[in-house]
């Protein structure tokens, strides 16, 4: 017999169905809540909702377990390879050689943009946001390409989905040399995805770029571990403006905006800033734990603690693994992984942090190895964003597969009642 909850109101009872997911997840089936009982739940930030059933992406928070279509995240790390990954996300499954091959092309064949579209960079002031930049630019594709904003079948859709993944790292590189006032670089089509990406954001005209394998790979890693987490806030907003019908390019620029805000794709900034000054000697490693610990101070431990990990985030402990391996390869001393790794120490003996269940997150040595392939602060997040959206576009046709009604949360109001409308002069 299926499961039910069971809810009193007064001396009213009701029952609800559980849903339980394929990894043992359960969830109390309450869309006809307010329908039978006249009540809406009350859940600001949504810790508690559930707002769809997916198949992409399980993470299971208290056990450190994230996995990608039932593959557990640690298994691409031996051989990164960000194109498979992102196929696996939007498709479902990892792609046959045949698939890969013909995914790959497409990536390389539609790297370019539309030359029209380069003058739209010269609009930007050179000290632009790059996600501002990005964000604009994924909207301007749809204008560009008008075959592709009504996606009813599943070809047209790969075909929109490739121009995404292949035409972002462009933009991100063009952004980037935008603000540098550097001549733009074409893709090359001998490269693969990240060596063109790097490619684009670092070579000088009529040189052979030559870029070192381990970085790569490293690159490779940073986007596979950034490539979807569930409903997090950007892939969020992405269901619920595609929600409305809105086409992907709109929909996955609305991503953008969502990762942006600091809170979610801008906190490895903030780590790298916190080992800067730490390093800086304005505090030691010490010292700044103890102001971490102190509530009357408002000094943050950066980097540590999750909104869904209780325990170790697992692609920390991968990044970590990387940057010690990068580094030493390039053979770059960055004194800020050092001060990284004695404050992981620090806070992992501590039984302040330990008690509170803050592990490193994703972005404690993301942004050291993002340091080390030599991509500036402000465009780490560009880098995420890069990363993310395979997740958004799965997201995204999940969603309109379904055929999934349009999204519009409830609220309790609490505001002002009964006011009449004054004319002016009768308000004080």
């Amino acid at each position: 017999m299926t499961d039910r909850a069971h809810l009193s109101l007064g001396d009213a009872q009701y029952e609800f169905p559980v849903v339980e997911g394929s990894e043992g997840e359960r969830a109390i089936d309450i869309r006809d809540l307010r329908q039978r009982t006249g009540h809406i739940t009350l859940d600001p930030g949504y810790a508690n909702t559930g707002s769809c059933e997916s198949a992409i992406t399980f993470i299971d928070g208290e056990r450190g377990v994230l996995h990608y279509r039932g593959i557990p995240i640690e298994q691409f790390a031996a051989e990164p390879n960000f194109v498979e990954v992102a196929w696996l996300l939007i498709f479902g499954a990892l792609p046959t050689a045949e698939e890969y091959a013909a995914f790959a092309a497409d990536l390389t064949r539609h790297a370019n943009l539309d030359e029209g579209m380069k003058h739209h960079f010269e609009g930007f002031p050179r000290a632009a946001p790059p996600m501002a930049i990005l964000s604009a630019m994924i909207n301007a594709l749809s204008c560009f390409h008008p075959e592709l904003i009504e996606l009813e079948d599943a070809e047209r859709f790969r075909m929109a989905a490739a121009r995404l993944i292949s035409k972002i790292r462009t933009i991100a590189a063009y952004a980037y040399r935008h603000s540098r006032g550097q001549p733009y670089i074409y893709p090359d089509p001998r490269l693969r995805y990240v060596p063109n990406f790097l490619h684009m954001m670092f070579a000088q005209p009529y040189v052979e770029y030559d870029c070192d394998e381990s970085i790569v790979r490293a690159l490779n890693l940073v986007l596979i571990l950034h490539a979807d987490h569930e409903q997090n806030c950007s892939t969020s907003t992405v269901r619920m403006v595609g929600s409305s019908g809105a086409n992907l390019f709109a929909s996955c620029a609305a991503g953008v905006c969502a990762l942006w805000g600091p809170l979610h794709g801008g906190a490895n900034v903030e780590v790298l800033d916190m080992l800067e000054r730490i390093h800086g000697g304005q505090l030691t490693v010490e010292e700044y734990v103890r102001l971490a610990k102190d509530k009357d101070s408002k000094v943050r431990l950066m980097g540590f603690g999750h909104r869904v990990y209780k325990n170790f985030d697992p692609r920390a402990k991968l990044l970590g693994e990387v940057a010690e391996e990068l580094l030493a390869k390039l053979g770059v001393k960055d004194p800020l992984l050092d001060v990284a790794r004695r404050l992981e120490e620090i806070a992992l003996s501590d039984p302040y942090f330990v008690e509170r269940k803050l592990y490193p997150n994703v972005d404690f040595y993301s942004g050291v190895i993002l340091r080390a392939i030599g991509i500036p602060t402000n465009m780490f997040t560009v880098i995420f964003a890069i990363g993310r959206l395979p997740g958004w576009i799965a997201h995204w046709w999940e969603q309109r597969s379904e055929g999934s009604r349009i999204a519009r949360p409830r609220q309790v109001y609490v505001g002002n009642t009964g006011t009449d409308y004054l004319p002016m002069e009768r308000r004080s």
